[in-house]
């Protein structure tokens, strides 16, 4: 076992927390300035990359014990609500079904290519090394997978649902969230150092960027049109919204999901008995609900900067559970999931291709299922901050959906290992 162990170096989370947001502010501070050296690294290396990259090395070295910190569930039951709340309020819903069907056909392209993904996995890796997807019992490669599946279709309360429902053992399971974390990384990073070459990738898809384009035009001309210097005042106004709106999403979600799991236990298949999809759904709603009220005239005074800046925090959070020497415990289990990857990858590009969807929808339709509601506004927030709340929309269908396609996805590798 690499980093991350029980007696890790630094176990107050005052400190971690404290190393992070130094790490975030040095980044920043670094991606503003305008020496040839640092224009050059961030033209090749996107912000956020290094947002997930340089805490990662305080798990790999054994500095923190990401197991431990209660930092990362601070940050997505606090953080990411009160952020979506920010990020939704000055959202345009008109505007954003005006986007058409095409973000809708490579979010299920994407959900599609993982549940086939899977049992493709199996099969190609059976012929390479049968060692690495044998396994009998708990030991089962393919019961790991299931929760690969969870994660990569919905999000962590999906991946719960899985070991529930196929029960691989303890370290199957370790290494599992492992590949998970790691491989979805990677193809995260390399998504994020495509964003700075959109231009020419739509050019390769021959894709009609227009809608994206009117939409980011339309959310940048209303943020000038009631922009303002911040008060005092309005900062409490806004953090008084987001931090209100988390406290009763929380509300809802620790009321609704113990009442579904008890009178409903059927829809327990849709992971709906788990606080955070609540949590998630409820933030989301009530900041859309909120943007066709006076409330969304906020924006003008940084609503959604101050939102970005609860996503680095999260972002950050979530790279410090990442283990980047873990790959060296099971090397070939990562084979297993790069296959994976690879055939979630091809089929994106191709329906991407054939309906000539802008590269904005394949990362936010692949992010909202591989990433799920940490990592898909983010991505879309990468490519402009006003376009955050389609990723959030298309994340929260994920969660929808991640239990039925990981379980179908499940019986099929299960065959494939026959």
């Amino acid at each position: 076992m690499h980093g991350g162990t029980a007696d890790a170096l630094i176990s107050n989370d005052a400190i971690v927390f404290g190393i992070l947001m130094i790490m975030l502010a040095v980044i920043f501070k670094t991606a503003s300035m305008e020496t040839p050296f640092w224009k050059k690294f961030y033209s090749v290396v996107p912000i956020i990359l290094l947002c997930y990259f340089l805490p990662s090395l305080l798990n790999t070295f054994g500095l923190v014990n990401p197991d431990e910190s209660r930092v990362y569930f601070v940050a997505s039951r606090y953080l990411l609500p009160a952020c979506l709340v920010l990020l939704t309020l000055s959202i345009d819903l008109k505007e954003i079904l005006k986007l058409g069907p095409k973000a809708l056909i490579m979010f299920v392209t994407a959900t599609i290519s993982v549940v086939i993904g899977g049992p493709i996995a199996i099969i190609v890796s059976s012929w390479i090394n049968p060692e690495w997807v044998g396994g009998m019992g708990p030991e089962a490669v393919w019961r790991g997978m299931s929760t690969i599946a969870g994660s990569w279709i919905g999000g962590g309360a999906n991946q719960a649902a899985m070991f529930e429902m196929f029960e691989p053992s303890g370290d199957l399971y370790s290494t599992s969230i492992a590949v998970d974390i790691i491989v979805g990384e990677l193809w995260l990073a390399a998504l994020l150092i495509g964003i700075g070459r959109r231009a020419s990738i739509d050019r390769f898809f021959k894709a009609d960027n227009s809608s994206i384009q009117s939409l980011k035009t339309k959310m940048e001309e209303y943020s000038q049109s009631i922009a303002k210097i911040p008060t005092t005042n309005d900062l409490m106004i806004i953090l008084g919204i987001a931090f209100g709106i988390t406290g009763f999403s929380h509300l809802v979600a620790d009321w609704l999901a113990p009442a579904i799991g008890e009178n409903f236990p059927e829809l327990k298949k849709l992971s709906l008995h788990k606080e955070f999809f609540w949590l998630i759904v409820t933030a989301t709603s009530v900041g859309i609900i909120i943007s066709f009220t006076k409330i969304r005239e906020l924006e003008g005074a940084g609503a959604s900067k101050i939102g970005s800046v609860f996503i680095f925090i999260l972002v950050a959070s979530i790279g410090m559970k990442m283990d980047v020497l873990a790959i060296l415990d099971n090397p070939g289990y990562f084979v297993v999931g790069m296959i994976w990857i690879s055939v979630h990858v091809i089929m994106l590009i191709v329906m991407a291709k054939l309906i000539r969807a802008p590269y904005f929808f394949l990362a936010v339709g692949s992010q909202a299922n591989i990433g799920g509601a940490a990592s898909a506004p983010v991505v879309a927030a990468a490519f402009h901050p006003s376009l955050a709340p389609v990723g959030v929309l298309l994340a929260v269908l994920g969660y929808a959906l991640g239990t039925y396609g990981a379980y179908f996805c499940g019986i099929l590798m299960q065959m494939a290992s026959q």
